[in-house]
């Protein structure tokens, strides 16, 4: 410590603040469940849905009206009819001049009512279920649109991982190409190589800093993506590997959160049907009111009123709102069944994905360690004077074929897992909420 300078003690002391933990796969997917916008809008979704189911169930229980007021008149209905209710009615009232032409009159009362529904034919309870079903099926189409983003982030997260390795590999393919536009240049400064050869050397330095800028590009966009579904930037090391998680791979079918929707939405519309039906039966309710007038705070009338009253209303338009509610059902269950026949087609779809993308990183593998081989050899032999230069150009175009098959195949693999686990309601990556 004695030979490091006294201005690098606060760097060093700083250094731990700024570095940055690795990000895993699972870390990433909890970011953008908590700060995707979209989701959280989706949950409000749920929210709204489950505050109107909760509403529905409101519907069995009592209405309250609770009602005051001041007025003043003299219409001579409405001027009787308030000395009456104020029990201020004399004989004086009932005669023709004070009918007729009665004087302004003043008052104040309140009323209070309480209406419970008795029967409705079954409209009430077919709400209630309806309003349940609903809420259910938005809170499975939320936790389905979870697993969506955590499939999109997978995507973006192990995109990015391969993006930073292809970005390696195009600045390896660089480094090559100079060094090798040196040499040929030199080679052909002492006369010992055509000048066409140091212009070929010279195309392949170019084409390989193409190579790094178009690498550059695809990192900077996949790590754009993982950050606007993350809400933050991620940082440069990503702690799972690609590569890893083979005894992860998902097994059996679990709840697809699309499928369970519309199986919810089924059972709304059944309820729908039930509501439906109910227009052609009675209703049956019980009301009770007390009311009062007054025209002053001690003197004036009070009454109270009960009832019991069946309603029983037709309308022409209720026969075609039962074949509605009936079609929305037939609606409900074929579009289950047509997504059930989906997510079997995605689920095989993805284990023959699988099961290529493992033959071609089997193949990548074996075509990369060979290409690296040959890529020395010929190198070595070039230096030498006994190889051509297009032998030495073929050799770093089939390495970088193998390597950018190698990164096709491993994010081909990774994705199709992914994909596999969504088809067949499997957590993406193992990780829910």
């Amino acid at each position: 410590m004695r030979l490091l300078p006294a201005c690098l003690f606060p760097a060093l002391a700083l250094a731990p603040l700024h570095a940055q933990e690795p990000l895993t796969i699972q870390d990433a997917i909890r970011a953008a469940w908590a700060g995707m916008g979209g989701l959280q809008a989706g949950q409000a979704m749920v929210d709204k849905a489950r505050a109107e189911a909760e509403a529905t169930k409101g519907l069995e229980l009592p209405t309250v009206a609770l009602g005051a007021g001041l007025a003043r008149t003299d219409e001579p209905m409405q001027v009787f009819g308030t000395r009456l209710d104020q029990a201020r009615i004399t004989q004086a009232d009932f005669l023709p001049a004070s009918l007729n032409h009665p004087d302004p009159l003043a008052g104040f009362g309140a009323s209070l009512s309480v209406t419970q529904p008795i029967y409705a034919g079954g409209r009430l309870d077919a709400a209630r279920r309806a309003g349940a079903a609903m809420a259910e099926a938005e809170a499975h189409s939320q936790t389905f649109r979870s697993q969506q983003v955590a499939l999109a982030v997978d995507q973006a997260y192990f995109g990015t991982q391969v993006a930073q390795q292809g970005l390696r590999w195009a600045e390896d393919t660089l480094s090559h190409a100079q060094e090798l536009e040196r040499f040929v240049h030199a080679r052909v400064d002492q006369g010992l190589m055509l000048k066409s050869e140091g212009e070929r050397a010279k195309a392949f330095r170019a084409q390989s800093e193409a190579g790094v800028a178009q690498a550059r590009q695809s990192l900077a966009s996949a790590r754009s993506a993982l950050a606007l579904l993350m809400g933050a930037e991620p940082p440069d090391q990503l702690a799972t590997a690609v590569d890893a998680g083979a005894a992860d791979l998902p097994q059996g079918r679990g709840s697809r959160g699309d499928i369970e929707a519309l199986r919810a939405q089924g059972e709304a519309a059944r309820a729908g049907v039930a509501a439906a039906k109910g227009a052609f039966k009675p209703d049956v309710g019980l009301s009770v009111a007390v009311g009062t007038a007054r025209y002053s705070v001690a003197d004036g009338g009070n009454w109270t009123t009960a009832s019991v009253g069946v309603r029983w209303s037709f309308s022409f338009s209720d026969s075609p709102r039962v074949e509605a509610a009936r079609a929305a059902v037939r609606a409900a269950d074929l579009g289950r069944q047509w997504q059930e026949r989906q997510a079997d087609r995605d689920a095989a779809e993805a284990r023959r994905g699988l099961t290529a993308a493992e033959a071609k990183m089997a193949s990548a593998k074996v075509a990369l360690e060979a290409s690296e081989s040959v890529r020395a050899m010929r190198q070595a032999r070039h230096r030498e004077g006994l190889l051509p230069l297009v032998e030495v150009l073929d050799a770093e175009a089939a390495l970088s074929g193998a390597r950018t098959l190698l990164l096709n195949s491993q994010l081909e693999w990774r994705i199709s897992r992914a994909q596999l686990a969504l088809a067949l309601g499997q957590p993406v990556e193992g990780f829910k909420e």
